[in-house]
């Protein structure tokens, strides 16, 4: 194995007796670093100041990771211009901050029987949004609403 001493010297290749007798006389550990097949590599080291180190690095990565949120605007197949225009807002303040945005449009009453007034809605937002996001899920119907998923490029 190839050892690397408390102090960061390379001290080359050694037996594994001749490892732990090295880490027990600097009275710490002997760990492995990468365990490759041929020729690992150990280093001398304390092991629980290594492992806390570890979770340090681990939870400061975790902290500075983003969850993606799915954030959902909801509209009818005949909304009104100026309604669409403050939708179309909200939509590009979610998509501008990383989220997905969810897009339904809901049919009441006779309105399932102009599905088309809906797909239309949808493609608008499409043209609309389409140099910022791009289409996760095409408009489908699910039950009695028309769904279209978009998230940020």
């Amino acid at each position: 194995m190839r050892l690397i001493g408390a102090d960061g010297e390379n001290h080359g290749e050694l037996s594994t007796d001749e490892a732990m007798a090295i880490a027990q006389g600097a009275g710490l550990d002997l760990v492995e670093i990468s365990p490759n097949p041929d020729l690992p590599v150990c280093k001398v080291l304390d092991y629980g100041k290594y492992k806390y180190e570890q979770q340090k690095k681990a939870n400061a990565a975790r902290k500075n990771q983003k969850v993606q949120e799915v954030k959902e605007i909801k509209m009818r197949p005949g909304i009104d211009v100026h309604d669409y225009g403050v939708k179309m807002k909200k939509v590009q303040q979610f998509l501008d901050n990383g989220d997905k945005v969810k897009i339904t449009i809901r049919f009441r009453g006779r309105e399932m029987a102009h599905q088309e007034l809906g797909a239309d809605v949808l493609d608008r937002v499409q043209e609309d949004v389409g140099s910022i996001a791009k289409i996760d899920n095409r408009p489908k119907m699910e039950g009695r609403q028309m769904i279209m998923i978009l998230s940020p490029k």
